[in-house]
């Protein structure tokens, strides 16, 4: 039987506490029911179940020459130019490029969507509603530009994910068409602006850390553990929000019943009851599983694979196309709800 506290029965955490009411603290202004992250167990299922078996470690190992040449490509005027803006000259844009290759867009429309992109994520930091609306109308435009033409040509739904969410069927029903757009648009913005936030904040570290940095050059495959604990160092979202469904008191606080409260990552991966030297980056940190940078539960991040091959290609290639670099101008961090940095100028040696 569950003990009964507050005036309500103990429930396990993910009946206690729910993601559908308030995803993100403060609210934005501009949202729209975006699932998987918007919703709950089971509503939340069906569109995790589609998309999940294109993110398996096989499916993600396919794309790794295609992400090593992309960033080659992207590296190669910067090294010519001895540097430049980490951020907005590669880590903006390479992300964009492995994305469609993932998601089957055209190529042609590559540009386009970084743009959008990239002004949702400036708005968003800057409190710039109008900027913020037209940017996410835009990308909702495409996601349903995209389900009309998968619904006309669909792809084959173990390598398409939108095929895949139009393919799905609840009850003998398929999934609500808004609903297929909004998880569409909530892809396209998560795989495009953490791997650039967080690339940015790598090369921070290792700009001020010439040891590391020539350690990693030295031997590539300490890269993926390297990776994991710069994701926990660094995580590039804050966090999320969770809502209580009764009063429920965690650590001698109360939560009240309808509370959206945020679970910030960033602080409880740098927790000290958790990370001894919990601000000190350290190779193969011996609990570096206790950290929460793709989240728990029902709402872990199902592209945290493609997410770290990523990070570790680029940093790969980065090191191998230089001698070595240095931050070299101000810094501009990002603002709510990501963590990082925006703007990296780099002279690379």
């Amino acid at each position: 039987m569950n003990e009964k506290r507050n005036g309500c029965f103990i429930l396990p955490v993910l009946k206690t506490f729910i993601t559908s009411k308030q995803n993100v603290i403060p609210k934005p202004a501009t949202t729209g029911r975006r699932p998987p992250l918007h919703l709950d167990p089971p509503e939340h299922t069906p569109y995790r179940k589609a998309i999940a078996p294109l993110l398996t470690p096989r499916k993600v190992a396919r794309l790794k020459p295609i992400i090593h040449e992309i960033c080659a490509q992207l590296l190669e005027p910067m090294v010519s130019n001895g540097g430049g803006d980490i951020c907005s000259g590669f880590s903006s844009r390479m992300p964009v490029l492995v994305f469609a290759h993932w998601m089957n867009l055209p190529l042609d429309e590559v540009e386009r969507l970084e743009r959008w992109g990239r002004q949702y994520n400036i708005a968003t930091q800057t409190g710039d509603a109008v900027s913020t609306k037209e940017a996410s109308d835009a990308l909702y435009a495409r996601a349903r530009g995209l389900m009309e033409e998968r619904k006309i040509r669909p792809l084959d739904t173990k390598v398409d994910a939108v095929s895949a969410l139009l393919a799905t069927r609840v009850d003998g029903e398929p999934l609500p068409e808004e609903l297929i757009i909004g998880t569409i648009r909530q892809v396209l913005v998560i795989g495009v602006i953490a791997p650039m936030v967080m690339i940015g904040s790598i090369c921070v570290h290792l700009g001020r850390d010439r040891e590391l940095q020539d350690r990693l050059r030295r031997d590539p495959s300490l890269i993926p553990a390297a990776i994991a604990e710069f994701l926990r160092l660094y995580t590039p979202y804050r966090g999320f929000a969770r809502t209580a469904v009764c009063d429920i008191t965690v650590h001698g606080r109360t939560i009240p019943a309808g509370e959206p409260i945020a679970l910030n990552y960033a602080s409880a991966n740098r927790d000290e009851d958790v990370f001894e030297d919990p601000g000190t980056f350290r190779l193969h940190r011996p609990n570096i599983s206790a950290s929460i940078a793709f989240g728990r539960g029902p709402h872990t991040c199902p592209g945290a694979g493609l997410a770290e091959l990523e990070l570790a290609v680029a940093l790969e290639e980065l090191l191998a196309r230089t001698k070595g670099f240095q931050v070299d101008g101000d810094i501009f961090p990002t603002r709510m709800p990501e963590i990082g940095a925006l703007h990296v100028p780099l002279k690379f040696t």
